[in-house]
């Protein structure tokens, strides 16, 4: 089996609806896809009639947005946790207010240097959808300002830039126990990525693991070799499970489906921790 444990789609800042990824994953090769949008489960429905149809599991998943009390960022990807669950679904409406608010100052201060309004982020949003720097950044390439989202981020939207402005996160470790809370699986998502920023040293690990952290995504674009080595023996030490995946966003990003893959053993021990929903199978 070919599995891909994070992939995004315009529910949140990917750039094709939920039953549109699913048919580039089978067309991809992909046997099972996980549905991971930034602090919402609002794809999941289309998600789940389209991979029925289509003949590719669907494992249902969100992507929280978290940061530390030093201000690092940490994003956990939630698998088949119970999405009504109350504790985590207040939680997550509150930074997904609080992303909109962000983006709404970050376009202000934009607009002060540069060719750009709300209502030229808007357009390139679904209804509903989960706001981020993302879609401020195909604004910009649709303004001429910069070429594709990478060039964005590298340069107008890094958190180093005078247009940036934070958001109100969880604490990783609360974000762990809500997840567990709702039945869900948690894995840390890209934990050594160091090219996005600031990654967090080995207590804030030992944290989570502490309030039930499960898995740690390794096989990512954006691990370094040496920080996937010290994850897969970080892991080795504590049990946890050890997961791949693209982190596909669909146009905008360079990130291919299945270019890491997760073990079909991987995604069996998720389903048999977690409590909150099931794998959606054709």
């Amino acid at each position: 089996m070919r599995i891909d444990l994070h992939t995004h789609s315009n529910v949140s800042d990917g750039t094709q609806p939920p039953a549109v990824l699913l048919a580039a994953a089978r067309d991809a090769g992909l046997d099972a896809l996980a549905l991971t949008d930034h602090d919402t489960t609002d794809g999941w429905a289309e998600a789940s009639t389209a991979a029925r149809e289509i003949g590719v599991a669907l494992v249902p998943g969100m992507e929280v947005s978290c940061r530390t009390a030093e201000g690092i960022s940490v994003h956990l990807l939630s698998y088949l946790h119970d999405p009504a669950h109350p504790g985590l679904l207040e939680e997550i409406t509150k930074a997904k207010d609080a992303r909109l608010s962000r983006a709404e100052r970050m376009v202000e201060r934009l607009a002060e240097d540069y060719p750009l309004n709300w209502d030229d982020v808007t357009q390139h949003m679904a209804p509903g959808a989960t706001v981020g720097r993302p879609h401020i950044a195909d604004a910009l390439v649709a303004a001429g300002v910069v070429a594709d989202r990478s060039e964005a981020f590298a340069s107008i939207l890094t958190s180093h830039s005078h247009y940036y402005v934070s958001h109100y996160a969880p604490d990783p470790m609360r974000a762990v126990e809500l997840v567990r809370a709702a039945g869900g699986v948690p894995v840390f998502a890209h934990p050594v990525a160091s090219a996005r920023g600031r990654v967090v040293g080995e207590q804030t690990f030992r944290d989570m693991i502490d309030a039930g952290l499960l898995g740690v995504e390794v096989d990512h674009r954006d691990n370094p070799e040496e920080g996937k080595a010290w994850l897969r023996a970080l892991a080795a030490r504590h049990a946890l499970l050890v997961t791949g995946s693209s982190d596909y966003h669909g146009l905008g990003k360079p990130n291919q489906l299945g270019e890491n893959l997760t073990a079909p053993d991987v995604l069996s021990r998720i389903e048999d921790l977690s409590s909150g929903t099931v794998v959606v199978r054709p």
